[in-house]
Formats: C-alpha cells, structure tokens, sequence
C-alpha cells in the first residue's frame, strides 16, 4: 500500500508517498480500507520534531515512528478474530497514528466508530482529533454549563470551528475571534457574536467569560485572565507556528499558567486530548443530523498530501484539509 512517510526530521521537503507492508488485522483487530484522511498541525510538529523536547519521546536524531496522520474515515476490508463490533464493509471513522495511508489497521475495542449514513466520509475523517479535542476542552475542562459565556478564540480553525458548534450544543452563549474574512463563516457555525481580531482587541473590551477556549495563544496570559469572571476558566490548547519556540514549544506558558491559577478563584490550564470510542460516540449523533457539521477548506488527493501539510503550517485554513485516497 501507499503511505506517508517522514524518515526524519525536517520541513515538508522530507515527507514522501512511500510503499509499504499492507498491515493484517490480529485478534480483536480491523483493517480498514482509508477512503479519507485529514491533517492536523500534530502531523507538522512531529514531521519537524517541534518542540524540540519532544523528540525525547518521538526520537532524538529521527522519527521512531515514520508514519503520519490521526483521523481516518473508511471501510472495514478484513476483521481479526474475536470482532464483534464490525464486519466487513462496514463504514467507520476513527483515530490511529498512521492514518494517512491507504489502510489503516485498529483495535476493534479502539478508537473507532461506525460512520453515520447521513455524512461523507469526507466530512467525518474531518472530525476525530479536532472535534474530540473540542468536546474535551469545553466539556471536560471548562465544564461549561447552559447560559455560560464562552469565548473561542481562533473561531475558525480546524478545533475552534468545532468548538463554536459543541459549545452552543452545551448552551453557552458564545462569542467567537477571527479574521474579516471568516466573520460570516463563524457566525453561520452558530456563534452568538464575532469579533474581527483586525478590527478590536479582545484583550481590551469590557466583556468578561466564564470559560476562554483559545486556539491560538496569541494573547499573553495577564490580559487573558482579566476576561475571565470570577471562578473562570481559560483552556489553551496550543497555537504558535513552526519556527516559533522550537525548543520547548507551550511549557513556559504552561508554567505561567500554572502560577496564575494559584493566586485567586480563576483557573488557567492546558490539556492533551486523549482519543477513545466513548466521545467519538457521544459525536456521532450530532453529526448525523447536523447539529455538528465538519467545516472544510479543501480537498485535495493523496499525491497532494505534502502541499496538504505545507498549507496547515501558514495557520490560515478555515477548518479542516482532508485528504482523500484513490479508489481501489
């Protein structure tokens, strides 16, 4: 089978469409047949090895695991023995290191559902990693609650497009940051009001929120906890760009974060989103009648993967890149 590949470290220049093994399912496992893919900016940061302290644990010279991707969406070619859950032909999305190849193999008991008729497998390899990280950050570490004020910041990106639609799922009221030319965009995905970040600062209205959701991190923590209400709660899930602290990436402002949530009533913090079936479950229904809905940029083949990633890295895309592999 075909799958992307990155032997080491480096810019997009290093990434090839290489051939190899196709993986056989083992007890308990699937084989699934990738009909699409997404990227993520996880596939840049472990392409490039930044921050650079992560390589202590993704490879100090060289990647130890070459293959990129996260979110699938597919078919199920073959199942190990002792699977239940899915047969073959069955359509399934899902998350498994590896995604952006032709077949992916994954434990029945894994990160992986069935696929609601009612959408592409398009827009559910959009969803996965971006949706799940959303739902977490709201649902989980915000515990937003019905009439709460939620600001997403970085509204129309590939997490925050998801985050606008759980969060008002959730019954916030939720204000959402973005450039002029997503203003429209955000506020069709819901959002009670928009603030073009080219127009006012955020950092400097006299608005105040319960929960912060911020995708970007381009704002210092000071003036993002002077938004918050009194028992407040901000969640940063990122941002930043290739070449931009590339030795240790978020732990600074994890540290700043980590002091601030200890004078006051207000909370600071970060988290890593962890896949399993249970949200990809909760997921499903609301993608099925529409109540969340894959907001898509582009589509573009397999043998353009490599520009796929290259255009994640400008940190421009409204929503998610999906990928898509040719038919077989």
């Amino acid at each position: 089978m075909t799958a992307l590949v990155s032997c080491e470290y480096g810019g997009p220049e290093v990434l090839q469409l290489a051939r190899i093994a196709r993986p056989a399912p083992g007890p308990g496992q699937v084989l699934v047949r990738v009909r699409a893919a997404s990227v993520n900016p996880a596939d840049w940061h472990f392409m490039r090895g930044v921050p650079r302290v992560m390589r202590l644990v993704s490879g100090l010279r060289k990647p130890s695991e070459i293959r990129l991707g996260s979110d699938f969406a597919g078919v199920v070619a073959e199942v190990g023995s002792g699977v239940t859950r899915f047969a073959v032909g069955d359509e399934v999305f899902g998350l498994r290191r590896g995604a952006l190849a032709e077949y992916v193999v994954v434990s029945a008991d894994g990160t992986v559902v069935h696929k609601p008729a009612t959408i592409t497998f398009e827009a559910a390899a959009a969803a996965p990693l971006a949706a799940v990280t959303a739902l977490q950050g709201l649902r989980d570490q915000g515990q937003v609650q019905r009439g709460q004020r939620v600001l997403i910041n970085g509204a129309s990106g590939g997490v925050g497009t998801y985050a606008v639609q759980l969060a008002k799922h959730l019954g916030a009221h939720v204000t959402g940051v973005c450039s002029t030319r997503n203003v429209a965009m955000v506020q069709s995905l819901g959002a009670d009001r928009v603030i073009d970040y080219t127009a006012a600062d955020v950092t400097r209205l006299p608005d105040r929120y319960d929960v912060i959701f911020d995708t970007v991190s381009n704002h210092g923590l000071g003036a993002l906890r002077a938004l918050l209400t009194e028992r407040g709660r901000y969640i940063g899930i990122g941002g930043g760009t290739p070449h931009a602290q590339v030795w240790l990436g978020p732990l600074p402002r994890m540290a700043g974060m980590a002091v601030r949530s200890l004078v006051g009533s207000s909370t600071m913090g970060t988290f890593v989103a962890s896949g399993n079936a249970r949200d990809l479950a909760y997921l499903q229904p609301l993608l099925a009648d529409g109540t969340l809905r894959s907001q898509i940029d582009r589509v573009v083949p397999f043998s353009q993967v490599v520009e796929a990633i290259r255009y994640l890295e400008q940190g421009r895309a409204r929503g998610k890149v999906v990928v898509v592999m040719p038919p077989g």
